[in-house]
């Protein structure tokens, strides 16, 4: 009779092991301690460099309430009194109302300008193919890098020829070519960075080209236009070569003119109280749009690299 065996059971092979991953942990302690160096660093200089932009403005707008006598016997303590009529003598005396008001039609003319001319040369540039369009842009580009210097003597008669000399409209004419390169290329990288279906869209529902532009694409580069515009204003308000060579009838000076004529015609007199009230007038205007608009430049500066 024949047996049959079973067969020993086979030992279970083990199966792949499985290598244990450690839990995601946060940085290390040599890793913090390295950036809470770095961020006392990085704001220690940011302090600094506050100071050093701050209290220069400070001491001009406390200086601007002292007398004479006391800015330069006491020049870093608080003015005894508020002596406004430095304001009212600089206001009135040095003739600074007549070169704001100038500077006010100037820049606020050229300003306008240069937007609307912008806008419009950097959005056909960023949006549409054609002959040449690369080669318009460099040009534009070519007019940031070359220096007005060299062109004062050959602006001069060329404004002198045309009758423009001397005059408000003639210097905004001027300060919009002198802007317009900046412009454009600062708008024409913004108006790439917008959506090309809402245009599209536009387009199909019958719009023209003008239309779609001044209604659609000019209200969403809002802030690439509130950006470009504070820089431009900048620039324009704090222009001295420019109205000191096209602009030499006192009865039409700016505001940079105002404070160069205030400070040498002084000689030996010494109004220095008038002429730190002067400079504040002239530095105020530019504080307040930079505090007004400081959110909208951020957002403009940082809009293409956040879309």
């Amino acid at each position: 009779m024949k047996t049959t065996e079973t067969p020993a059971p086979v030992p279970a092979q083990p199966g792949p092991s499985v290598a244990k991953t450690d839990a995601p942990h946060g940085p290390s302690r040599k890793e913090k301690q390295e950036g809470a160096v770095l961020n006392v660093f990085s704001h220690g200089i940011l302090v600094v460099w506050a100071i050093l932009v701050v209290l220069p403005l400070l001491w001009a707008v406390m200086t601007s309430f002292k007398d004479d006598s006391s800015i330069f016997s006491s020049p870093w303590s608080l003015p005894d009194k508020l002596h406004f009529d430095n304001w009212s003598r600089a206001w009135t005396q040095a003739n600074m109302s007549d070169y704001f008001l100038n500077t006010i039609l100037v820049v606020g003319g050229s300003l306008i300008g240069t937007l609307v001319l912008g806008s419009m040369a950097a959005y056909v540039l960023a949006r549409f193919d054609f002959p040449g369009n690369r080669f318009i842009y460099y040009l534009f580009i070519g007019g940031m890098s070359f220096p007005i210097m060299l062109a004062l003597v050959p602006l001069f008669y060329v404004v002198n020829n045309m009758g423009l000399l001397n005059t408000i409209h003639g210097l905004i004419l001027v300060y919009i070519a002198y802007s317009l390169p900046f412009t454009v290329f600062f708008l024409t990288a913004f108006f790439r960075t917008l959506p090309s279906s809402v245009a599209e869209a536009a387009f199909v529902d019958g719009a023209s080209h003008s239309r779609t532009f001044f209604q659609i694409m000019l209200p969403m580069a809002k802030p690439g236009l509130i950006s470009v515009g504070i820089f431009n204003f900048l620039g324009q308000w704090n222009q001295y070569m420019l109205p000191t060579v096209l602009n030499t009838d006192p009865d039409k000076r700016v505001l940079t003119q105002g404070l160069v004529q205030l400070a040498v015609s002084q000689g030996y007199k010494g109004d220095w109280s008038g002429l730190f009230a002067g400079l504040v007038m002239a530095m105020l205007p530019v504080l307040a749009a930079y505090i007004v608009f400081q959110r909208q430049v951020v957002q403009g500066l940082t809009a293409g690299a956040l879309k």
